[in-house]
This record gives C-alpha cells, sequence and structure tokens, in this order.
C-alpha cells in the first residue's frame, strides 16, 4: 500500500493542513492532519479510537486516555504461530503495568471487551486475545468444555485447555514485553470460563502481581489452586452455585493474606454482561470498582508521600 493509497478526503478538516506522515495516536503513516497549535499530528480517520477531527474540543484538549490496535502475538499453540489480539495502550508516556484479559470459550463478549477498557482507562496495557479468530475452538468444542465445567470441574489436563493456556502464556509474554509495559507488574483478570482459564494459568505463572476472578467454574484437579502465589480477589454473586464451588477450592487452597472475595449479592452468573438477561447495572458497577481498584492498588506505586513538615532549628 502507498502513502497515496491512504490519502483521506476531509475538506472540513478544523486546524491545518492535511500532510502525508505518522500519526501521533496510531503509529501509521498515512495521510495526517497537522494541528496548528498542538504539537500532536493526527489521522483523519482513526478507525478504533475516533478521530479527533469530527470533535468539538478545541486546541490544547488532553489526548484520549488510552489507544487500541489490533496486533499479531507469536504462539506455539496454533500451526500458523501467531495469533491476533486487541491491545489497549494508556497515551500518557509512562511504562504501564500488564493486564492480560482472558477470554472465555465465546472471544470477546461485552463483558470482556468492558473489561479491557476499564482497566485502560486506569493506566493498565491490555491485552485481549481474540479467540473467536482462530481455529482452536469450534461449536463442538465450546459446548463440551462448557458443558464439563458444570460437571466436577475444568480439567487442567484436557487436551483443549492446555492448547488454551498455552496460547494464553505466549499472549502474557507478548503483553510483557511490549514497548512501554513495566515487565516487573502484570495480572490476570477473567470471567466466567476466562476466570478458569486464569485461574489454571496463574497456577503456572509465578510472577503475577495479582489474578481477579469474576464467577469462574471450579477446576480438577483442585489442588491447582495451591501452585498460585499472586494476591487473589474473587468476585461472584450467592445466587451462582457454580462459582460458589470455585470459591470454595480457592479459599481452601490459597493462604487468607492471598485471597480476598466479594459478594456481589444476590445475582446469578453473567451479572456484569451488559448484553445478557442476568445484566444488573448496580451491582456490576460495584464489582467493576472492586476489580479495578484491586490490581491498581497492587501494581502502581503508591502516592508520594508528603514532605515533612519543617522543624525549627535549636536556638
Amino acid at each position: 500500500m502507498t502513502d497515496a493509497d491512504l490519502l483521506l478526503d476531509q475538506p472540513h478538516a478544523e486546524y491545518g493542513s492535511g500532510v502525508i506522515g505518522v500519526c501521533d495516536i496510531c503509529g501509521k503513516r498515512q495521510a495526517v492532519i497537522v494541528l496548528s497549535r498542538e504539537r500532536f499530528k493526527l489521522c483523519v480517520i482513526d478507525f478504533l479510537n475516533k478521530a479527533w477531527i469530527g470533535s468539538s474540543a478545541g486546541p490544547g484538549a488532553p489526548l484520549p486516555p488510552y489507544r487500541s490496535e489490533r496486533v499479531w502475538f507469536p504462539t506455539t499453540a496454533l500451526p500458523a504461530g501467531k495469533a491476533p489480539a486487541v491491545l489497549l495502550s494508556p497515551t500518557r508516556i509512562v511504562r504501564h503495568p500488564a493486564v492480560l484479559v482472558t477470554p472465555e470459550v465465546y472471544g470477546l463478549t461485552t463483558s470482556v471487551l468492558d473489561a479491557g477498557i476499564r482497566y485502560a482507562r486506569e493506566g493498565f496495557e491490555v491485552l485481549l486475545p481474540d479467540l473467536d479468530r482462530t481455529p482452536l475452538l469450534g461449536p463442538r468444542d465450546q459446548f463440551s468444555l462448557r458443558w464439563g465445567a458444570r460437571g466436577r470441574g475444568v480439567r487442567a489436563d484436557s487436551p483443549t485447555v492446555v492448547r488454551l493456556l498455552q496460547l494464553y502464556a505466549d499472549a502474557l509474554t507478548f503483553l510483557r514485553g511490549a514497548p512501554m509495559v513495566d515487565s516487573e507488574k502484570s495480572a490476570l483478570v477473567g470471567l466466567s470460563y476466562g476466570g478458569t482459564l486464569a485461574l489454571l494459568l496463574a497456577s503456572q505463572e509465578q510472577k503475577l502481581s495479582g489474578l481477579v476472578l469474576a464467577y469462574p467454574a471450579p477446576v480438577q484437579p483442585a489442588e491447582s489452586v495451591r501452585l498460585i502465589s499472586a494476591p487473589t480477589l474473587f468476585v461472584a454473586g450467592s445466587a451462582d452455585r457454580l462459582a460458589g464451588r470455585a470459591r470454595d477450592q480457592l479459599s481452601a487452597g490459597l493462604p487468607a493474606e492471598l485471597f480476598a472475595s466479594f459478594d456481589a449479592g444476590d445475582v446469578g452468573h453473567h451479572f456484569l454482561s451488559r448484553d445478557l438477561g442476568a445484566y444488573d447495572l448496580p451491582k456490576a458497577e460495584a464489582a467493576w470498582e472492586m476489580m479495578v481498584g484491586f490490581l491498581k492498588v497492587r501494581l502502581f506505586p503508591p502516592p508520594p508521600k508528603p514532605p515533612a513538615p519543617p522543624t525549627k532549628a535549636p536556638a
């Protein structure tokens, strides 16, 4: 593709003229607008982030809190050797703690996207593997995995689960190596079956700074949870019996100082999914606040201490 192919006709551009250059937001060489009283060059149409050209914000408006792009990461879980994902990167130029959101068997559901956006807005670098665009799972696999979870629990040695865990382990390695990521501060976030996969991956990863699980299924063998070394937050409603069994496993297998549980109230499975009937707005917002706050405390540096009051010099 040539520069000419990327030229976009925007006769009503507000602040400046169109030139060929590299967009400061998406990093792609194409037609950009140089803002006359800004230090940024912006592409005319930023597909994932909404174009600033259509914005009513005047010169001096701050950058959006994050930008998003489609990426490919190397993996041994697929014959092609690579897998697609969505990367959400805060625009603040500092090193960011990393959060891998492990999608469940249906891929990027609304709750997975919700998790990614909420953490990215708070300053985390977030990676969402796009499972639905890989050949790993078909409808029969999805049904088999979910049905098995309702029995004795998700088996860690299931061939399909092993492949999914390899995919997510490779995604975590890729995320830790991103240019603006603090590789020493990383966490996993998983919801529903994705929470179960995050739990099992955390039992294999000893360098995690945090683990957030929303209504996962129990695992087999139950002793897997004893291998988790990261501080863990468990979120579920009291009406969710399947998640209740997973809570019992975690509370029995983890030391008290590593395990925290948040009871979301009288809600069932998928109460965080805004496109499903189980969605409960007030309780979902309370749970999201707890989930985001849990990792902010553990992955961000503490605020600087206020200066000590001056001491009076001895006479």
